[in-house]
C-alpha cells in the first residue's frame, strides 16, 4: 500500500534516472503548455505541513503525508485527535522548552499566463486578443503555527499573505478534544477550513489555473451570492470520531461573512449589492465512512450538506453608509454532494460531486423588496471532477484532474443556457528530494488549462455585450515550475 511505502522514507537521493526522467518531463510539459493560452497569477494561500510536528515525535514527515502537503488516513486520525499520538508527548509541559512549532513555506517559480478573448486597447469588438505574461515570480508565504496548548487542547494560527505581503488569518482556532473523556465530542472555535474530506489547503496543484478547485468557489454569471466552500469560515465545529478515524462526523455553525472579520463580508458583491452581510447564520454537516479492502488499503466517502442565508436588503444607514452586520432581505441557498478517496495499488483516486442552488434573488442581484422580472428564476448546477496522483516512489509524484461545472437553470432568462460552464485540466508532477523531520523540498511542474463559457466582455456583432449570444469560449491556461519548500 502507497502509505505503508511511504513511512520507509526519510529523504533518500534520486538514482540518475531519476533525474533524467525529471528532466525530461520538465521539458514536454512546457513545450505542451506553449501551445496553449491565461493572465493570473499563481495563488498558494494553502496549508503547509508542519515539520515541527515530525520533530516532535520522532516521525518522518511520511508518517502523516503521502506527498506533503496531503495528509494520508494516519495524518487525518492525528489531525482528529488534535495533534495528539496519546502518549507524555502530547502535552508542551513535556517537551524541550526549546521546541516551536512553527513552519514557513513559500514557492519561488517561474510561470507562463495567457488568456484569450481579453478586451484591450488594440481591439474594440469580437473575438478579442490574447493577454500572455511569463517571468519568474513568488508565491505567497505561510506561516502555521499549529500544537497543543495543554492536554486535550490544540490550537492553529496561520498568518499567509499573498504575493506583495499583504498578511492576513487564513485560520485561528483553539478546539478542546476528548470532551467527557469521548473523542467522539470535540470542539473547534474560531476561524477554519470546512471539513472538506478533499483539502484544497493541502492539496497538489500550485498554479493559476490549477491552483484551485472551480466547484469551490463558482458563482453564476450575475448572481451575488459570495460563498465558496473552499473558503475558510468563521464559527464553532463540533465533530467526532472512532478510535481510527474510520467513522466520523462534523456539525459547523458559521457565520453568514464568508469567513470575513469584522461582521462583514471577504468578497466585493456587485455594485448593486452593499458588501456587508445579514444577521442569518449558516450550517454544514458532512459524514465520513472508511472500510479497508484487502491489500488496496483504505478507502474513504464523505456526503456533505451546506446550508445559508445571504441579504438583499441594506437599508439601515449611519451617516450615508449600511451598517456592518445588519442586512435584511435573506434568501437561502444550498450545497449537496459527495466526495471520495480511493486507493487502487500506487494510483489514489478523488472524486467529486456538487449540486447546487442559488435562490432567484440571489442569482439575479435583486432587493428581495423589488419584484423579479417575468422568466427570472433561481440558478440551479451540478459539478464535479476527478482529481487522480499515481506514487511511483515516495519522492516522485504525477498528479492529473478533469473538472467541469454544467449549469441546469440559469437565474437569468437572457443568459444563454451554457453561459458559465467550465472545463478545466490539470497534471503535473511533485519531485520530493528533502522531506525529513527539519524541512521539506519539492520541485513542482504543472500545466493547467480552463474552458469558460459566457465570459468574454465583448458583443459578437459588435453592437454591445448580448449575454443570450455570447458563447464564446475563453481558454486560459498555466505552465508553471518551481521549488515549493518549508523550514
Amino acid at each position: 500500500m502507497v502509505t505503508r511505502s511511504l513511512l520507509k522514507c526519510k529523504g533518500a537521493r534520486w538514482s540518475l534516472l531519476g533525474s533524467f526522467l525529471t528532466c525530461a518531463a520538465s521539458i514536454i510539459v512546457v513545450l505542451l503548455g506553449a501551445a496553449q493560452p491565461a493572465y493570473t497569477l499563481p495563488p498558494i494561500q494553502k496549508v503547509a505541513p508542519i515539520p515541527a510536528f515530525a520533530r516532535k515525535y520522532g516521525l518522518p514527515c511520511s508518517a502523516c503525508h503521502t506527498a506533503w502537503p496531503e495528509l494520508n488516513y494516519f495524518g487525518m486520525a492525528f489531525r482528529d485527535r488534535g495533534y495528539q499520538l496519546g502518549n507524555d508527548r502530547d502535552s508542551p509541559i513535556w517537551q524541550d522548552p526549546s521546541y516551536w512549532p512553527v513552519t514557513a513555506r513559500i514557492t519561488p517559480n517561474w510561470h507562463w499566463e495567457n488568456t484569450s478573448h481579453q478586451l484591450t486597447d488594440e481591439v474594440t469588438e469580437a473575438p478579442g486578443t490574447a493577454v500572455t505574461q511569463s517571468g519568474f515570480d513568488l508565491s505567497g508565504m505561510d506561516l502555521w503555527l499549529t500544537g497543543t496548548l495543554f492536554k486535550n487542547i490544540s490550537f492553529s494560527i496561520l498568518p499567509t499573505t499573498d504575493s506583495t505581503a499583504t498578511w492576513h488569518f487564513e485560520n485561528a482556532f483553539v478546539r478542546f478534544d476528548n470532551l467527557a473523556g469521548s473523542e467522539w465530542l470535540n470542539v473547534k472555535f474560531g476561524h477554519f477550513e470546512l471539513d472538506n474530506l478533499i483539502s484544497e489547503k493541502r492539496f497538489l496543484f500550485l498554479s493559476a489555473n490549477g491552483g484551485l478547485y472551480q466547484n469551490y468557489h463558482f458563482v453564476p454569471a450575475g448572481d451575488s451570492n459570495n460563498f465558496g466552500i473552499g473558503d475558510n469560515q468563521s464559527g464553532v465545529e463540533v465533530q467526532g470520531h472512532s478510535a481510527n478515524s474510520y467513522t466520523r462526523y462534523t456539525v459547523a455553525f458559521l457565520s453568514s461573512t464568508e469567513g470575513g472579520v469584522g461582521l462583514t463580508s471577504s468578497v466585493t458583491a456587485p455594485a448593486s449589492v452593499n458588501n456587508y452581510t445579514g444577521r442569518t447564520y449558516d450550517w454544514f454537516f458532512s459524514f465520513t465512512q472508511g472500510f479497508q479492502t484487502g491489500s488496496l488499503g483504505l478507502q474513504r466517502i464523505e456526503p456533505f450538506f451546506y446550508y445559508g442565508q445571504r441579504p438583499t436588503v441594506f437599508n439601515q444607514m449611519v451617516g450615508g453608509a449600511p451598517i456592518a452586520g445588519t442586512g435584511t432581505g435573506n434568501k437561502p441557498f444550498y450545497r449537496v454532494g459527495v466526495q471520495s478517496d480511493f486507493f487502487l495499488g500506487k494510483f489514489e483516486f478523488l472524486p467529486f460531486f456538487q449540486h447546487s442552488e442559488d435562490n432567484a434573488y440571489l442569482a439575479n442581484s435583486l432587493a428581495s423588496n423589488t419584484p423579479l422580472s417575468p422568466g427570472m428564476q433561481n440558478a440551479i448546477w451540478n459539478g464535479g471532477f476527478i482529481e487522480s496522483h499515481y506514487y511511483w516512489n515516495p519522492q516522485l509524484v504525477f498528479v492529473g484532474r478533469y473538472e467541469l461545472v454544467r449549469m441546469g437553470q440559469q437565474g437569468n432568462p437572457l443568459n444563454a443556457g451554457t453561459t458559465g460552464n467550465i472545463d478545466a485540466y490539470s497534471f503535473g508532477y511533485r519531485w520530493y528530494p528533502i522531506m525529513f523531520s527539519r524541512a521539506g523540498l519539492a520541485w513542482h511542474t504543472e500545466y493547467s488549462i480552463t474552458k469558460s463559457i459566457g465570459i468574454v466582455p465583448l458583443s459578437l456583432d459588435g453592437s454591445g455585450y448580448l449575454p443570450a449570444t455570447n458563447t464564446t469560449p475563453v481558454w486560459s491556461s498555466s505552465v508553471m515550475a518551481g521549488f515549493d519548500f518549508d523550514f
